[in-house]
């Protein structure tokens, strides 16, 4: 049966993917080279801006795609021996105040006035570069990929400005030449422009892009058109530095407070005008972001993402193949708890059809764990096909080396080498309205019991109106991948939805409508042993609020002991059975007021025939645009017969984010988990004193509940530089 739909799932992919004509071919921007000099000031009075081609009469996207959009915008391109520069002019016709979170870079795309351009240097429709700005001048951006994604840990120098009265707000932006990468000769890229003006609950954009798409979507670009080919890419080689002092304590172990200082670096180099080599030694990453703490009832390993700068630039190539729940690859697996001595990536287009990324990690051995030192490779390959789907290949080599002894129950925990092989098949329809994956993988390692395969496959449509996904998975359980993502192994999955929006003419309500969810799991001899089925109805209004309701039905065979209070309780045994209903909804209030909120509940049945109440609420205030408050609370209150009876815990995150200016910041976040015991306080000070160099002064705290006592702190002072040439 899994081969059959498998089957059926990749002939409806081949089918779907067919050539055709750029969506928005019409749509053409001249742009020439400026006849005088432009100042970037955000006012947009240089001489040179009266001889610029302009865009203009955009089309509403939001909240219906089907007339021109209400707020005037006007763009404006020039460039020069160095740089393109943008002119952007948003007028408006209400005087509410302009909605702003705060002058932090990359913000929050629907919390924020703002405008973003997509840039498509290469034509493909898949993978190019985003800028931009809220109202108040925050920068924004990233790499693009698979078409529409945006990856925001990508930084460049540039350098913008912005104004702002009751009439309108003006954006100026220079971008260097030697910011992006381009093909040499090449005089027609793609483009397109987006507003976002939360005062009229109005998205917009330069070229019509169906509501159901965002208006990153590469499918709906227009053309820049230059009257000169670019100037000749030239040699992009950075170097940054980094020097830092820290001190900590692990009082957790009655460790005596220790001072150490550490300096490293990484290395930037363009090999070619669209392949760059990056090169770290002796990575830091103080300074990241704490994870964000959840309550866990989940049987299986839960996902926290990746924060580490290194990992995430042009990361779609290595973590973005198969699904969430069935990644080879997933970076977390590297350098936790573990020193990385160096590493070296190459990415980035070879032509404007094929893609490569290769990496390789270092980490040292570890005498305490007797964990060897252990190298990390990963090859990825992408070859555009048709319109704009691709296939890919990737190859991931784990190894270990210099054992600090022979043994082999050292050898057991720690294997000699994992590997993973895979071919992937990506849709995209040249209108967007197809999408579709199949994959392959198979592992392999030392151990018999190690050397599985993985398939799946999904097929998916989404038109204004009607969406619907049919998908399949199956992972043997001898499949493995030490340096992937797969919670779950030994199972055959289904699961699909199917959704329907209504519109109405007029009203509050822009959009209404009922999904239908479900899956269904079996063990390789498909038996099953769990399924979820769950109806949502969902209500979009033009304030931009939404709301949703929802009712479910589970079952679930254990295929392992687990203890369903996570508290470290009895366990249920492996293979009882449970039933149970739950409803609830979501409220999520508009963005436009300082204060914002949102609500969630979930109530019903729970494992043994108990019941779980769940409540969850996030609140915000924000001085715009300077200070930030935001608040999560999440009770679960869980009754269950004995030996678990009634048990509640709460978790609490609480965060204070200042932005002084948009190169100077202070955040703190207090995390209260009562479920783990743990007290979690993070400050970060940053100074952004030049082009995507910083001062950081980071401070950790963690402490445990019952009893209340200190687990460990630390206090971190780093200094990086971009030195570039």
């Amino acid at each position: 049966m899994k081969k059959n739909l498998s089957l059926a799932i990749v002939l409806l992919l081949l089918y779907t993917a067919v050539n055709g004509q750029k969506k928005n071919e019409g749509f053409r921007l001249q742009i020439r080279k400026a006849t005088a000099p432009i100042i970037v000031d955000g006012i947009g009075d240089d001489r040179a801006w009266s001889d610029t081609d302009v865009a203009k009469d955009f089309y509403m996207v939001l909240p219906m795609d089907t007339d021109p959009a209400n707020e005037k915008s006007e763009i404006r391109m020039a460039y020069d021996d160095k740089n393109f520069y943008l002119l952007a002019t948003f007028y408006h016709s209400t005087t509410a105040k302009y909605t702003v979170e705060s002058l932090r870079r990359d913000f929050s795309f629907g919390k924020n006035d703002n405008f973003l351009l997509f840039l498509d240097p290469f034509n493909n429709q898949t993978t190019g570069f985003t800028f931009g700005s809220n109202a108040y001048g925050a920068q924004w951006d990233g790499t693009m990929f698979n078409g529409s994604n945006v990856d925001l840990n990508w930084d460049s120098k540039w350098i913008s400005g912005s104004s702002h009265d009751d009439e309108k707000w003006v954006f100026e932006m220079a971008v260097p030449f030697k910011s992006i990468r381009y093909e040499e000769g090449v005089k027609e890229w793609g483009i397109n422009f987006s507003r976002l003006d939360l005062k009229s609950s109005e998205k917009s954009s330069w070229t019509p892009v169906p509501r159901q798409f965002p208006t990153s979507s590469m499918a709906y670009n227009g053309t820049l058109v230059w009257d000169e080919a670019p100037p000749k890419p030239k040699l992009n080689f950075s170097v940054i530095p980094y020097v830092l002092g820290d001190v900590k304590q692990n009082k957790a172990n009655n460790e005596e407070s220790e001072f150490n200082t550490k300096i490293g670096g990484d290395l930037k180099f363009s090999l070619t005008p669209s392949l760059n080599l990056d090169v770290t030694v002796n990575p830091d990453f103080s300074q990241v972001e704490v994870d964000r703490q959840i309550t866990n009832l989940n049987r299986f390993e839960l996902f926290f993402p990746e924060r580490r700068q290194f990992f995430l630039e042009n990361g779609d190539l290595f973590a973005n193949f198969g699904y969430p729940t069935i990644r080879p690859f997933f970076s977390r697996r590297i350098g936790l708890g573990v020193p990385i001595q160096a590493g070296a990536r190459v990415s980035g287009n070879i032509t404007d059809s094929w893609r490569v990324g290769l990496m390789d990690i270092q980490t040292a051995s570890v005498d305490e764990t007797g964990l060897p030192s252990q190298n990390f490779g990963v090859l990825s390959l992408q070859k555009k096909v048709f319109s704009r789907s691709s296939i890919g290949i990737m190859l991931i080599n784990k190894q270990s080396f210099n054992y600090l002894n022979e043994s082999d129950s050292l050898r057991t925990i720690h294997s000699e080498y994992n590997r993973n092989l895979g071919v992937e098949y990506n849709l995209a329809s040249s209108n967007n309205l197809w999408n579709g994956k199949a994959f392959l993988l198979k592992s392999f390692s030392p151990n018999d019991d190690a050397n599985g395969i993985t398939q799946a496959a999904h097929l998916e449509y989404n038109s204004r109106k009607w969406s619907w996904r049919v998908q399949e998975e199956w992972v043997s359980e001898d499949y493995s991948a030490e340096v992937g993502f797969v919670p779950r192994r030994g199972y055959v999955n289904f699961n699909g939805n199917l959704g329907y929006l209504f519109f109405p003419k007029e009203g509050k309500i822009v959009s209404h409508g009922p999904t239908i969810n479900s899956q269904i799991y079996f063990n390789e001899n498909i038996r099953r042993t769990d399924n979820l089925n769950y109806l949502v109805y969902q209500l979009a209004f033009r304030n931009r609020s939404s709301l949703e309701v929802f009712v479910s039905d589970d079952y679930v065979e254990l295929l392992a002991p687990f203890d369903p209070t996570r508290l470290g309780k009895e366990e249920l045994d492996t293979g009882t059975k449970h039933q149970w209903n739950a409803f609830g909804g979501m409220f999520s209030s508009k963005p436009q007021n300082l204060f914002t909120y949102g609500l969630e509940a979930r109530f019903g049945g729970y494992y043994a025939g108990g019941n779980r109440t769940s409540l969850t609420t996030e609140l915000g205030y924000r001085f715009q645009p300077f200070v930030g408050l935001n608040a999560n609370l999440n009770y679960n209150h869980i009754k269950l017969p004995a030996p678990w009876n009634t048990n509640e815990f709460w978790l609490i995150g609480s965060e204070v984010d200042f932005t002084f200016t948009n190169k100077l910041f202070f955040a703190t976040l207090f995390q209260y988990n009562e479920q783990s015991g743990n007290f979690n306080l993070n400050s970060r000070f940053q100074w952004r004193y030049a082009p995507a160099s910083d001062l950081f002064l980071v401070y950790t705290n963690n402490q445990m509940i019952d009893p209340f006592m200190p687990r460990d702190w630390s206090l971190t002072l780093k200094f990086t530089y971009w030195f570039n040439k």
